[in-house]
């Protein structure tokens, strides 16, 4: 679980641009938890935060009761994080990257092995597996991006548009390892731009705005609070009116 408290970010020379202004939500296990919000409205610097990449300026986080700041260590061996796709070593094969990836966290000999072929096989990287990562498409590389925050089996997952360049197959393909990673019991924060995914994915929303909380409910809770017919016109509405389910 994931139990965000009163967390603050502020930017600039007296900390005058708060990117997180005072959010607080919870991200159950055994649920996709979706993070919606406009551009600005700090959905990457909480995103950041919770992998433990940047401290907290006041609040508190935890993953699964740790601690993100004084547990940080413990946080990285049970988080999983899509940040994006760039970030992929261009001179490694994709099956090297996961597997550096895979030692990194521990894993060694026939276990690791064991694990990587199962998530070639699972996210369809047999084709690519073994080519460099210098000339895949953004698909690909999002592809291989996936397998390795997945390679250790954490029990909490970041992801911060995890359909970014994805074919509609692909997008079906990764909705079924979403959710059967949901029905495993692990935690899942998804955030994305695309309503249809959220509507198709997520239990619960948490919609940010200017660095606040706006809203949280499920897509019917938050149609219905804002007298909306779609998840989009209630995104939009709720933003307008800056109220919702949760201030």
């Amino acid at each position: 679980m994931i139990a965000v408290e009163g967390l603050v970010k502020a930017f600039g020379r007296h900390g005058e641009v708060r990117a997180v202004d005072g959010v607080s939500f919870t991200a159950p296990a055994g649920e996709i938890t979706g993070l919606l919000g406009p551009n600005g409205a700090g959905k990457t610097t909480l995103l950041r935060m919770l992998a433990t990449l940047m401290a907290p300026d006041a609040g508190r986080a935890t993953i699964d009761g740790r601690d993100v700041v004084a547990d940080r260590a413990e946080v990285r061996r049970r988080l999983g994080v899509l940040s994006d796709a760039r970030g992929l070593y261009p001179r490694l094969s994709g099956r090297e990257n996961v597997e550096y990836y895979a030692a990194l966290h521990g894993l060694a000999g026939r276990a690791r092995a064991a694990r990587v072929d199962a998530l070639v096989e699972r996210l369809g990287l047999a084709e690519i597996a073994d080519r460099r990562a210098q000339g895949y498409s953004q698909g690909e590389r999002m592809k291989v991006a996936i397998a390795r925050a997945l390679v250790h089996d954490p029990d909490t997952i970041l992801l911060d548009e995890p359909t970014n360049g994805l074919d509609i197959m692909s997008v079906r393909s990764l909705r079924e390892q979403l959710r059967g990673l949901r029905a495993a019991g692990k935690t899942l924060l998804f955030s994305s731009h695309v309503m249809q995914e959220v509507v198709a994915l997520c239990d619960r929303i948490v919609i940010l705005g200017h660095g606040r909380v706006v809203a949280i409910g499920t897509a019917a809770e938050l149609m219905a609070q804002s007298g909306a017919s779609s998840l989009e016109d209630a995104f939009v509405a709720l933003l307008g009116s800056g109220e919702g389910l949760a201030a």
